[in-house]
């Protein structure tokens, strides 16, 4: 949208177009995502209200009931939300003829998003459902974001999505797409926000060799059970849990390692 002449400003300051990306992944953001949108229509009740994302793929006509929403668009319509939105004549023009293709906010960490969707179909997880096909950005197109974080005087980059794991942009593995971004910019810290146990390799390790890869590694577990896990869907045990660390502990021993536990999943005693 800043491309076509749109200017992003700060959540606090008035605008003229509120866009929610909405979360579905349990009651909870749900609630904070009608929240959010009614808490948008009080600060501003003569803006349009958009809401995007999972819930809004979900649920349409639950989120078009919460007054002053004027459109509501799901994650396989997110491509065409200029379109959308002028087709419905909610905006006549852009809103202003400058143009913003980053806004840092003066921060010096950036997050990108490398690739959404999963088709892991947890029994506890709706993702896969709201999300549909997995997707990744081309590799060239996320080292060109990297190189203008860093020209915007971002000192961190930290790599999001659904599944980072399976990235496979391009036919490039996540192995591929680190190599790509270390080889190719000058960013002084690069994070990756999360992955599962067998997704770690030798191979993949060995890249912390370079010490602008920061030594933290968010692995999920989810429980400590090989029966719970099964009943959960997940694609590991706990065997595989433990080669993962011991493999992070022998390449990286300074390494931070964080994890997701489900407390009380059904059938647990």
């Amino acid at each position: 949208m800043a491309e076509a002449g749109y200017e992003l400003v700060p959540s606090a300051e008035k605008a003229d177009v509120y866009i929610l990306n909405t979360c579905t992944v349990t009651h909870i953001a749900d609630r904070k995502s009608r929240h959010l949108l009614r808490q948008a229509r009080r600060q501003n009740p003569d803006a349009r209200l958009v809401a995007i994302g999972c819930y809004a793929e979900r649920s349409p006509q639950e989120l078009a009931q919460i007054d002053g929403v004027d459109l509501v668009i799901g994650n396989e319509q997110k491509p065409h939300l200029l379109r959308r939105l002028q087709e419905s004549e909610y905006l006549g023009s852009p809103l202003s003829t400058r143009m913003s293709h980053h806004y840092n906010g003066c921060r010096t960490r950036a997050f990108i998003k490398v690739q959404d969707g999963c088709h892991n179909f947890c029994s506890y997880c709706i993702v896969p459902l709201v999300r549909r096909r997995e997707e990744s950005t081309p590799v060239d197109k996320i080292v060109a974001e990297v190189r203008q974080r860093v020209a915007d005087g971002g000192k961190e980059v930290v790599l999001t999505g659904t599944e980072i794991g399976s990235y496979g942009g391009e036919g490039v593995n996540l192995k591929g797409l680190l190599e790509r971004i270390l080889a190719e910019t000058d960013i002084t810290r690069l994070r990756l926000s999360s992955l599962q146990p067998q997704e770690i390799s030798p191979e993949l390790i060995n890249l912390w060799q370079d010490s602008r890869l920061c030594p933290h590694f968010h692995l999920s577990l989810q429980s400590g059970s090989d029966t719970v896990l099964g009943r959960m869907k997940r694609r590991y045990t706990i065997a595989d849990y433990e080669r993962a660390v011991a493999l992070i502990r022998g390449a990286v021993p300074e390494a931070a390692i964080t994890t997701d536990i489900i407390a009380g999943f059904p059938g647990e005693t």
